[in-house]
């Protein structure tokens, strides 16, 4: 058999579970909503430190994949510093009702090690903290939404050897407006 027709094979197959799935999964997918996650879809400028160091970047946050993950775009914006370092991620942000938790994957520059660990999050009013068990050392991730400003902060703390949790970046979202262009 050719490795075309095998990959044809393999291709039909994965298209029949597609369609023979279950409906009632199909109409449970569509049924989650979240208030918060919402809040975050639009343009956003982040500025802030991370590991010390000034950030600027561009951040745009939409539904994609049925509504079932938020997808946040992350990018150093054109308008930084020369010296500030570079930087570019996709983030997607989802929840699993089923275990009452947020997964948050992170894609960025820095490659397939890091994007091996899965973010899982909890929600306490209107923050999210996500827990990213690297083999170097745990990261927690917070997301906590100012309804009143209807801006974001990002916080990320690091564990060292010790057992010790410090700042390693915080970061405000601030919403773009057409002026802010």
């Amino acid at each position: 058999m050719s490795i075309l027709k095998r990959q044809t094979g393999g291709a039909t197959v994965a298209t029949l579970v597609i369609f023979l799935m279950p409906a009632r999964l199909a109409a449970q997918a569509e049924l989650v909503r979240d208030p918060l996650m919402d809040h975050l879809v639009g343009d956003w400028i982040l500025t802030g430190k991370i590991a010390g160091r000034d950030a600027h970047h561009d951040v745009k946050a939409s539904w994609v994949l049925n509504r079932q993950f938020l997808r946040i775009d992350e990018k150093t914006s054109a308008s930084a510093p020369p010296g500030e370092r570079r930087y570019e991620a996709i983030w997607f942000l989802g929840y699993d009702p089923s275990k009452s938790q947020y997964a948050l994957h992170l894609l960025d520059l820095f490659g397939a090690q890091f994007a091996e660990t899965i973010g899982h999050g909890t929600r306490v009013e209107n923050a999210i903290t996500f827990r990213f068990d690297y083999p170097d050392a745990p990261l927690d991730n917070t997301y906590r939404w100012n309804r009143d400003a209807d801006e974001w902060q990002w916080l990320m703390e690091q564990q060292d050897k010790a057992g010790a949790w410090s700042s390693w970046a915080v970061l405000h979202l601030t919403r773009r407006t057409s002026r802010s262009r």
